[in-house]
């Protein structure tokens, strides 16, 4: 990852849809560590909060916000010169040029 350097913007998928990771997927604490080889200027954590099943809800809300909660702690930490930009689900963001 670091043979990509230098990224203005990385976006990191941080969680899936479900209350389990499947295989090849990161979590936020994976996902921050990821950001830390990467060096972005800025990350936005993806892949997060939008679809879970209605039935889900009451027994793993939770994972609607706790991901990017998670992700930007953890990222504090071990990328705390990458700024975080959390996008809550259906919100968007405007990236300066240059």
């Amino acid at each position: 990852m670091r043979d990509l350097r230098p990224l203005d913007l990385a976006l990191v998928p941080i969680w899936g849809w479900g209350p389990r990771l499947g295989p090849g997927h990161m979590d936020p604490k994976q996902a921050a560590d990821a950001v830390a080889l990467l060096a972005p200027r800025t990350v936005v954590p993806i892949h997060w909060g939008t679809f879970f099943p209605v039935h889900m809800h009451r027994s793993h809300g939770h994972l609607l916000a706790e991901p990017a909660v998670t992700f930007r702690e953890r990222c504090a930490e071990v990328a705390p010169d990458v700024h975080v930009e959390v996008i809550e689900p259906g919100n968007s963001l405007v990236i300066p040029s240059g």
